[in-house]
């Protein structure tokens, strides 16, 4: 097991505050209004199979993209 992290900032989601913020994995974990959710690649790929069966809602972070 590699320990590595996986840090998601929802702060920097272009889904933040709309629709899909309601039915995010981060939000499930965390509750309303999440900040940041930090989870281990063993918890990532145990909420990576419980979604994708249904069991619960999948991550749908998707990053702001940079000023060009």
């Amino acid at each position: 097991m590699s320990g590595s992290e996986l840090s998601i900032s929802c702060t920097d989601c272009v889904r933040r505050s709309t629709p899909d913020c309601e039915d995010c994995l981060v939000t499930f974990v965390l509750g309303d209004l999440p900040e940041k959710l930090t989870m281990s690649s063993e918890f990532a790929d145990a909420a990576g199979l419980l979604s994708s069966q249904g069991m619960i809602p999948r991550l749908k972070f998707h990053r702001v993209a940079p000023d060009a």
